[in-house]
Formats: structure tokens, sequence, C-alpha cells
């Protein structure tokens, strides 16, 4: 199996690069998710469907309490480390994964007795299911965190290719052979994060070893950094769904499928985002372990500002496209629908995107987790209240859209004012001057390549 990871091919290609790996890497997860989709709106009943999205919003609930905790906490004191104090670092957040991972199958099995007493199906499948699914993504979860740090995003791209790509060939050839239920899209899910999860132990990158080297004051200062990236993480993550259960407590279950419809296209905002997010993030924290603030400043203006003018043709063609994209995705019974408008919507706010995510990355990487915390609330009450207000007022989708300019900005320009206390030569007008400079260097380079 090693010999996956050292092929001559792609250790001496240009794919190791790894802005292109972890770009390639997000995109092919971002592009089997919406596939996915595509397959499962058109293969399973609504009810159905309603219930695997339910119980995967439960899912990426506990998931936002793990991920929160140790992802941006994993980064910084493991990136650029010596090999003495790294292992020390893993060993503590290998301890800290295992134990919120214990903690919520123990509410599961607690939870287990009770399931014959309840009546929504929905919240059966959670209960019978959630334990062992979450634990089947313990070792590619902290293995994951580790490859971040690292910048060994050739491994991710090889990981998320085996999850996702397993994943979609497995539901195609179940609805080929007229089998596509609920149940066997659970097992399926849980055999390719098995499946996944062994490749991971086999290779030796979940660094299970280290275990042993974990120490309490690595451990406490872990816990101390994460507590905070844990509440924004969560927060984050509630923040994302609470306009599911606005759509769904107002307006019904019919208008939330016309509202996720221009949701999961944004998966393609999102694949370059998460990509520049990632690789940001560990350059950052290697600048500040190494008392660089400078560069923290420079690094975050610079993919900020890159990531911002890319967005702006990107938002246009999207824009004009729109109509195109949300049939493509839904299907013909969208046409006609709010889908496509609050694609637009959407698309237009999104030109600001990464500058607010790279305002909350910085945050943490300084030592202001809390800040970047209250941030978050801050996102969370504007678009909890402007939300049922644009609701109330025009009775549609439109109102919750709408809000979402709102929550944006008030969220960037609260990031945006601590990180020019904290960030010498901060600034609007620096990001977009950085990322217009970059992009020039970039194409230049591009061009003189070819």
């Amino acid at each position: 199996m090693k010999l996956l990871f050292k092929n001559k091919f792609f250790q001496a290609s240009n794919l190791k690069n790894k802005h292109f790996l972890a770009l390639v890497g997000n995109g092919i997860i971002s592009v089997f998710s919406v596939l996915t989709i595509f397959v499962l709106y058109r293969a399973l009943e609504k009810t159905e469907i309603g219930t695997w999205f339910f119980f995967i919003t439960c899912i990426g609930l506990a998931d936002s309490i793990r991920n929160g905790f140790l992802t941006t906490a994993t980064v910084k004191f493991y990136a650029g480390t010596s090999p003495e104090r790294g292992r020390e670092v893993l060993g503590s957040v290998w301890f800290l994964a295992s134990a919120i991972t214990a903690v919520a199958l123990l509410a599961n099995a607690i939870a287990l007795p009770f399931v014959q007493y309840i009546h929504k199906p929905e919240m059966k499948i959670v209960i019978q299911w959630f334990g062992i699914t979450y634990l089947s993504t313990l070792p590619t979860t902290v293995a994951a965190w580790i490859l971040i740090a690292d910048e060994d995003y050739l491994k991710m791209l090889w990981l998320r290719f085996i999850n996702s790509g397993s994943m979609i060939g497995l539901i195609l050839v179940y609805i080929f052979l007229h089998k596509g239920s609920l149940q066997n899209i659970l097992i399926i899910n849980l055999f390719t994060n098995c499946l996944t999860s062994a490749v991971i132990v086999l290779q030796g990158l979940s660094k299970f070893q280290t275990l042993r080297y974990r120490s309490k004051s690595t451990i406490l200062e872990l816990v101390q950094f994460g507590k905070y990236s844990l509440a924004t993480n969560a927060s984050t993550n509630l923040l994302g769904s609470a306009n599911t259960f606005i759509i769904t407590f107002f307006l019904g279950p019919a208008a939330l499928a016309v509202y996720n419809l221009p949701q999961r296209l944004m998966e393609f905002i999102e694949i370059p985002l998460r990509s520049f997010v990632g690789t940001g993030l560990s350059a950052m924290a290697a600048a500040h372990n190494n008392k660089q603030t400078h560069m923290v400043s420079y690094i975050s203006k610079k993919y900020a500002g890159m990531l911002t003018l890319a967005f702006i043709p990107i938002s246009l063609v999207a824009f004009v496209g729109a109509d195109l994209a949300t049939q493509l995705l839904g299907g013909s019974k969208y046409i006609g629908t709010e889908a496509p408008n609050i694609l637009r919507i959407f698309m237009f706010i999104a030109i600001l995107y990464p500058i607010d995510r790279f305002n909350g990355i910085t945050l943490d990487v300084i030592n202001h987790p809390k800040v970047n915390f209250y941030k978050v609330l801050i996102m969370m009450v504007v678009n909890i209240s402007t939300g049922i207000g644009g609701i109330l007022l025009l009775h549609n989708l439109y109102g919750v859209a709408l809000a979402t300019p709102f929550t944006l900005l008030a969220g960037l320009l609260f990031g945006y004012h601590h990180l020019k206390k904290h960030l010498k030569g901060y600034s609007f007008r620096g990001i977009i001057r950085t990322g217009i400079i970059e992009t020039k260097l970039l194409l230049n380079k591009l061009l003189h390549k070819k």
C-alpha cells in the first residue's frame, strides 16, 4: 500500500504544488458531494432524503465539537515544531480526540434503550447509527489534522478520493441493482468510513503510536486554546443550520428543499476557499510559532486578497447561469422557484467570503480565539433576528436569503476591527493591494512556464 503514496509520477510532477493539491482535494470532495446529492434526489423518496440529511446534520454537529476543539489547535501547536514536541502534541491530540469520541459513544449508548419509545423515524435512525458512524471517522479525522499541519496534500487527495469515490461508486451500484434504500445508504457510508480509516492505519498516517508521548501540560494547553475554537466551530455550525430550523418552522420542508438547492451549489465556491484556508492556516501557524508576526499579516492579506479577486468573475458567471445550475442539480421541478435568485444573492455576497474567513482563522492563529468566538456569536444573533424578521415581513424564502448580507457584514467588520489592532499594516486596502500583487506574480509565473 505504501507504493500508493510513493509513485514516481506523482512525486516528480507538478502535483507536488501544495495549493494545487489542496484545491484538487477539496474539489474532489465537493464534486462527489454534489454528485451524491444529485443521485440521492433521484433515487430516494422525499422522506428518506430528508431523514438522510437530518442524520448528516446531526453527525456534522458532533463533528463540529471534535473538529472545533482540535483542528486549529493541532495545526497551531504541531506545525513547524521539533520532532520531540510534535510527538507530544500528537499524543495529546489523540488522547483528547479519543475522549471526545468516547463521551459521544456513551451518550449514544444511554439513548439506545429508549429508541423503541421514539416515534419519529429520523430520530430512530440517528440513535441507531450515530455512535458507530462517529467512531468510524476517528482515525480519518485525526490524520486529516496531521496532514493539514504537514501540508501533505497529496496524501489528503488520495484519502479523499478513496472515501468519496468508493461511496459514490457503491451508491451507483446499489441504484443499478434497484436497492437504493436509506438503510443501504447508511451501510455504504459506514463501510467507506471504515475503509478509509483502515487505509490510514495501515499506512501509519494516524500516528496513533504517539499516544504514549502525551503529557498533562500539553493536554491542558490544547484544552485552553481549544475551548474557544470549539465554541467558535460549534457556533459556526449552528449558524449554518439556523436557517434550516427557521425555514422549516415558518415555511415548511418543501420550502427548505428549494433553499437547500442553491446552498448545495455553493459547494463550488467552498472548493477554493477551503483549499486556501487550509494552506494559509498552516503557513500562518508556522510563521507565528517562529515569532514572524509580519508574515502572519502578509499571508492573511495574500490569500484573502487573491481569492476576493478570483471570486468576482466567478460570481458574475454564476449570476448569469443560476437558472441552468439549479435545474441541472435539482431537476425541472425547481424551475420557477426562488432557487435561482437565492443562488444569485449568495454568489454576490460570496465575494466577501475570503476576507471574513481569513479574519476568523487569523484571529485564532494570533491567540485571539475568544474574539473569533464573539464574532461568530454576533453573526448568529444577526442571522436569526434578520432571518425571522425577513420571513415575517416578506413571507417567503427571500426574507431569509436577504438576511445573509447583514450577517456576513456584521462578522466581517467585527473581525477586521480587532485584527487591525493586533496586526501592523492590516487593512482592506492592503488586502486588495497584496491580492493584486500576488495574482500578477502568479499569472506571470504561469505565462513564463508556457
